[in-house]
């Protein structure tokens, strides 16, 4: 286990410093992303951070698609395209606790769990990252109503297809090393179906928690909700309207995984 975690140390150190100068990661997120993609490497495998890798590679390209349409949106989400710490650990800090939990009772539910855990957080990406770009107007997840682009909670079919593919990304490359490894065909596209019915549930337990009860505040200056708390991109402070303020977009995001890679090990278990 020790050469993998130093072998996991040099591989996500030497991703994270190149993230770093291309501009998907601050200089805390490159702690971060060191720190979880040792521990995932390291307790786990290669196969673990192979998909850790996939996810982060992926995601961090479709922030940087269409960067310019995306930015009249900045306004609405709490945080840019570089992550930072908190972003990092709330994308794979599910994961490395997976990874610490099989570590410490060995199960082959756990690989399922982390699985879906990276497919829910790559669905969300894609389903935001591509949702954004859809010509028609997203749709409130409770009720079904138009909001602005951008909105917590807002969903359109576009997006949910983008997140659809994210998982299903996430579970063919989980597959393959599952048949490399001598598995069955029929369990390997059992898993792929899992991680995208897991990483799809996950992502809309997202919305619906965007749509309900994450923290949203709004800018007395420009009259605008946003996640954005104390200032908003003009200045302006911003004030909560709904919404745990305790509850910020990085917690919803890591809420949501750990409910993807529960369900996704409940099946497991089975």
């Amino acid at each position: 286990m020790l050469s993998r975690l130093l072998l996991g140390l040099l591989l996500s150190a030497s991703i994270s410093l190149l993230s770093y100068r291309r501009g998907s990661l601050s200089r805390s997120g490159v702690w971060g992303a060191v720190a979880v993609g040792t521990l995932i490497v390291g307790l786990g495998g290669w196969a673990w951070g192979t998909l850790l890798v996939v996810f982060f590679v992926s995601s961090s390209a479709l922030s940087h698609y269409k960067e310019r349409r995306k930015r009249s949106l900045a306004e609405k989400f709490s945080k840019g395209s570089r992550r930072d710490l908190t972003q990092v650990l709330a994308n794979g800090g599910a994961g490395a606790l997976i990874g610490l939990a099989n570590a410490l009772w060995p199960h082959p539910a756990w690989w399922w769990a982390f699985t879906a855990a990276m497919a829910t957080v790559n669905a969300d990406t894609w389903a935001t990252e591509l949702g954004v770009l859809s010509a028609r107007p997203p749709r409130l997840v409770t009720t079904g109503r138009v909001v602005e682009v951008g909105t917590s909670g807002g969903v359109t079919v576009a997006g949910t297809l983008a997140a659809l593919g994210g998982a299903a990304l996430i579970g063919v490359v989980a597959a393959g090393f599952d048949l490399a490894a001598g598995g069955t065909v029929s369990a390997a596209v059992a898993l792929v179906a899992v991680a995208a019915l897991a990483g799809v549930l996950g992502a809309l337990f997202d919305s619906l928690l965007g749509a309900t009860v994450q923290a949203m505040y709004y800018c007395e200056t420009c009259g605008k909700e946003t996640e954005r708390h104390p200032t908003h991109t003009c200045g302006g402070p911003t004030r909560r309207v709904r919404g745990w303020a305790w509850l910020d977009n990085d917690w919803v995001n890591f809420v949501s995984a750990v409910v993807g890679a529960g369900v996704a090990g409940w099946i497991g278990l089975l």
